[in-house]
């Protein structure tokens, strides 16, 4: 007889970035239900949902209602960095682990979080080392007015400043603005070499849009002469920015129409489905183990061991609770991505202590000054 464990969900159903949140959870509950179909398994997940419609605020709220009301340690949520940080003092004072399924900013680690979507050595640094040689090194940096934003752009001027070139403008918007036409005009005047685009949900889907208005005005800037590049822009969100998309560039652990990764049965349309739905997979396979696992003993179950996902099999390391996962650049082509460039499995640096300027842009130019 299987036991039965419940699990938390913790996703908005309304807000900014619903669809975000929607394959995420998507992910999470199609993985509860592989689990609970699994024959020759021993665990039956129940889940405990929590709605923050698209209020960051609540996101704490949701989860110590979680871990008050249900026997939930673990909770598949957040999407924000934001939410995350409101999320983990309280899965800290609850005995809580949170399992995040969504990439970040990095330079975090914390016990109460495992990390299954990618930080920065996995999204930024190969997403500027494939762009920078192939379009320049003269960058506009963009995001949403939260830490996401601000941090991986933070981020972006460094390695910018690695690669010999510099920063063209900063802006940033509140969180669900879709007035444009200022960033849209500042591009037009300073002329980039590529654009990094940190804005999120209907902001950053106003923008595609205005920015293939602008490239219809000036062939400059068209993708293949200075694209749009991203590091969570994902098939989820592809119909919402329908042709303005074209061409364009993100970077990710998996695209779904070119990933041969993962279960036969179980084709993820993005990465972000695809990692919340690894994470079930992976809490699944530690419980069937250690049936009463929590956050202390995770570190234990990580240690010298793969995890079969989406993502392929996957090591999560027992120090940072990070996941490595494969790194692969994918350019636009109607509803999917086609593959640029593909890394099997990138060991993640949340902290970019291995980060090697020369390694990534080569070695510096000299350069003769009369």
């Amino acid at each position: 007889m299987k036991r039965r464990v419940e699990i938390g969900i913790l996703y908005s159903r309304s807000g900014n970035y619903r669809l975000v949140s929607d394959a995420c959870r998507k992910g999470a509950l199609s993985a509860i239900a592989e689990v609970n179909a699994d024959p020759e398994g021993t665990v039956e997940f129940t889940p405990v949902e929590f709605d923050p419609q698209g209020n960051a605020d609540r996101y704490a709220t949701g989860c110590a209602e979680i871990l008050q009301n249900s026997g939930a340690r673990h909770i598949v949520g957040c999407v924000t960095s934001w939410s995350r940080k409101e999320a983990i003092p309280v899965l800290e004072r609850g005995g809580g682990t949170l399992w995040y399924a969504c990439p970040y900013e990095g330079f975090e680690t914390s016990d109460h979080v495992v990390y299954m979507h990618a930080c920065p050595n996995q999204q930024i640094l190969p997403l500027f080392g494939y762009v920078v040689p192939r379009f320049g090194a003269n960058g506009f940096l963009l995001g949403s007015n939260y830490i996401w934003g601000w941090e991986t752009n933070r981020v972006a001027r460094d390695l910018i400043a690695d690669a010999g070139g510099e920063v063209r403008g900063e802006r940033y918007l509140p969180l669900g603005e879709t007035d444009v036409a200022r960033l849209i005009e500042e591009i037009r005047a300073t002329r980039p070499d590529f654009i990094l685009n940190n804005l999120i949900g209907s902001s950053s889907y106003a923008f595609l849009k205005a920015y293939a208005r602008l490239a219809e005005q000036d062939d400059r800037f068209q993708p293949q002469r200075c694209p749009v590049v991203s590091c969570n822009l994902t098939e989820c969100e592809l119909e919402a920015i329908g042709e303005a998309g074209r061409g364009h560039l993100s970077v990710g652990p998996y695209f779904h129409e070119a990933d041969a990764a993962g279960a036969a049965t179980y084709r993820p349309q993005s990465s972000f489905e695809a990692a919340a739905h690894a994470s079930v997979r992976v809490l699944a396979a530690i419980l069937q183990d250690n049936p009463g696992a929590v956050w202390k003993d995770l570190p234990a179950a990580f240690a010298q061991r793969r995890f079969d996902t989406p993502f392929g099999s996957t090591v999560l390391d027992a120090q940072t609770q990070h996941a490595t996962l494969p790194v692969v650049i994918g350019e636009i082509e109607g509803g999917s991505f086609r593959v640029l460039s593909r890394q099997k499995e990138v060991a993640p640096d949340p902290y970019l202590s291995r980060y090697d300027r020369a390694e990534l842009f080569g070695k510096p130019r000299l350069r003769v000054v009369p």
